[in-house]
């Protein structure tokens, strides 16, 4: 190439000669062209000065100084160049600048950079595993397009900015279903006040929060024996004056091994750790000297075997009132009678007591008279209070 400068592979820029033979006086010289700034001027072998002439005007060059009659004048222009479908061998450094790519890639692209104007900056590749890859400064994978996907993997946790993912956004209609019921400890996703950080949660904490919503009057779980099995006595500690007036004790096939015996109901001042247990504590069933109130009376309960035992509610009313405590009991056993059951003869219990003492109670145990309480089930309920 005419005027090529530098001893490197790649031209570095391209020039243009102008010569001239001045006449006397002439201070203009009309070249073939340049650009303002890229210009070289020499008068007779000897480099001039950028205050000792003009070039702005992309055509002609003005002297400061008149030419005297035959002095030489060069005017060497330079231009840009670009360097088109080139290979470069090792890095390429654009110092002080940015790389622009002008063109879209292709599919098929081993690996390739360009841009188009709906996606911006665009980078294809077609690896054996991804298509691209993202490493960090230890060469270790960040991010990666699997080859021929759509979605991209993530080595680590990626983090992403509060609020940087709008709801809408979230899909779960792909998901696969829990396959079960919902238990305590399954959990979920909950914003921590509008606006504020997103943080797990259990079932158990729904199902206490709905519990605050029920209104007065309503019925509230509290607590269940779960599956009894030869206890002494079933005991109830959960008890709360400021969400409940009343509680109510459910009982489900209710068995013991004192066929005929009673089940008897006694209070705690001290939240379980002690029971009224003494004669005269109870009135229950019309009689003034009992050791606890009378929940299955007269009939008491069977034990003949695959007699479904007893089945009905206890209710304690206003036990943290300090005054006296009341509770009654209604419920149906079979008959503590071996041919009676046979004949499927079935008893109606139902009974009604008190706790003499004006106290506040806070704790109730179910005690058979005498053994002990088989199998079966009670679960207590709160009636709520506001």
């Amino acid at each position: 190439m005419a005027g090529y400068i530098g001893t490197g592979a790649v031209p570095q820029a391209t020039q243009k000669r102008d010569s001239f033979t001045a006449t006397a006086g002439q201070t203009s010289f009309p070249t073939s062209g340049y650009t303002p700034g890229f210009v070289d001027v020499y008068m007779n072998g000897v480099k001039l000065a950028p205050a000792d002439f003009t070039a702005t005007n992309s055509s002609d060059v003005v002297l400061a100084v008149a030419a005297v009659a035959n002095d030489t004048l060069e005017i060497i222009s330079f231009s840009t160049f670009e360097v088109s479908a080139q290979t470069f061998t090792g890095d390429v450094t654009a110092s002080g600048g940015t790389f622009l790519p002008t063109g879209d890639t292709s599919a098929g692209d081993a690996a390739a950079m360009g841009y188009a104007a709906a996606d911006g900056l665009v980078l294809t590749g077609q690896g054996s595993t991804s298509d691209v890859t993202i490493k960090n400064d230890a060469d270790a994978t960040v991010m990666s397009i699997p080859t021929g996907t759509t979605g991209v993997t993530f080595a680590g946790t990626p983090t992403f900015p509060d609020g940087s993912i709008n709801i809408a956004d979230l899909d779960i209609d792909g998901g696969t279903d829990i396959g079960a019921a919902l238990v305590d400890a399954d959990l979920m996703v909950v914003d921590d006040g509008a606006g504020g950080t997103n943080r797990k949660a259990t079932m158990s904490r729904l199902a206490t929060y709905m519990g605050t919503k029920v209104g007065g009057g309503a019925t509230e779980f509290i607590a269940s024996s779960g599956a009894i099995s030869n206890a002494t006595s079933v005991a109830f500690t959960a008890f709360d004056s400021s969400k409940y007036d009343h509680y109510v004790f459910w009982f489900q096939n209710f068995q013991c091994n004192n066929n005929g015996g009673e089940i008897r109901v006694q209070t705690s001042t001290d939240g379980g750790s002690n029971y009224a247990t003494s004669n005269g504590d109870y009135h229950s069933g019309g009689n003034t000297d009992r050791e606890g109130m009378m929940l299955l009376g007269p009939f008491g309960v069977s034990i003949i075997a695959g007699n479904p035992g007893f089945n009905g509610r206890f209710e304690l009313y206003n036990p943290h009132a300090a005054t006296v405590t009341y509770g009654a009991s209604f419920g149906v056993s079979p008959s503590t009678s071996g041919a009676d059951y046979a004949e499927n003869v079935h008893n109606r219990s139902d009974s009604v007591g008190v706790r003499v003492a004006a106290e506040d109670v806070d704790a109730v145990r179910f005690i058979p008279q005498s053994g002990s309480i088989t199998s079966g089930e009670v679960v207590m309920y709160g009636i709520k209070n506001s």
